[in-house]
């Protein structure tokens, strides 16, 4: 199945090592290799480098590396393609603009019910590709859009928490539903479950998490954060630990929201 990154920082971090440990995951001997991406906030818009190629042979991960590219919420996706072609259009994760605002949505699983058109059908977004990922972020945002109403400020958190939440259960019944979401603000992490590499069966869980508060430029070291010189509260979450050190799973189900 894909992979999922996310990071929520109240100090601008980078995601270098860790996009290498999904690298790793899409190397040859992996499965990974039907394009990636990863999307990093800037101010209320988004520097988004997506490729079609396999993350392990793309030149943009040694750029981005070179470039040290901060930000303080970060989405990354390594696709393996279930539905669609292997595209541009197709690697995750997608953006759309809703009330001024970028919105960032990556997903890891199979949602083959979402074609359906009596239950799902996409009105104000509509997707430039054909996967099932990019039409649920499309019938996400519609659900969004009225919550969204205004421009001049962003909803209360209750009200958009409420709208993710019950997507989410509506994308359970359909297939595995792990997701990440941002509207700039907030990151919404949706852990459901996912296809084990070793045993094949499909079960939670399907995001785990890392916080912590860095001191400096130490806390973080193993997972490859890079931080700035004062102390900052980090959260790190992934579709499997990138690292030896502690993970913790989100329980089936589980949707949690982070902001800085």
């Amino acid at each position: 199945m894909c992979e999922l990154l996310g990071l929520s920082s109240d100090a601008p971090a980078t995601v270098n090592f860790s996009l290498s440990s999904l690298a790793a995951h899409g190397a040859p001997a992996g499965t990974l290799h039907d394009g990636w991406g990863v999307g990093y906030y800037e101010a209320l818009d988004v520097r988004l480098i997506k490729d079609a190629t396999p993350i392990a042979e793309s030149d943009w991960v040694p750029f981005i590396a070179r470039h040290d590219l901060r930000s303080k919420m970060v989405i990354a996706h390594t696709r393996r393609a279930t539905r669609g072609t292997r595209s541009y259009s197709n690697a995750q994760p997608f953006v759309r603009e809703l009330a001024g605002r970028i919105h960032l949505f990556a997903h890891n699983g199979d949602l083959p019910g979402i074609f359906d058109p009596k239950a799902f059908r996409p009105e104000r977004f509509n997707p430039v590709g054909d996967t099932d990922s990019e039409r649920a972020f499309c019938i996400l945002l519609d659900r969004m859009a009225s919550t969204w109403a205004r421009r001049d400020a962003p909803p209360p958190l209750r009200d958009r928490f409420q709208v993710v939440a019950r997507f989410a259960s509506e994308l359970r019944a359909l297939g595995p539903a792990n997701f990440l979401y941002s509207d700039g603000e907030v990151l919404f992490a949706h852990g459901h479950r996912r296809k084990r590499a070793d045993t094949g069966k499909i079960e939670p869980p399907g995001l785990v998490m890392q916080q912590r508060q860095c001191e400096g430029n130490a806390g973080f070291a193993a997972s490859g954060i890079a931080v700035g010189g004062a102390p900052q509260v980090v959260t790190l979450l992934a579709s499997v630990p990138l690292t030896g050190e502690s993970w913790t799973p989100l329980a089936d189900g589980e949707l949690v929201a982070i902001s800085e």
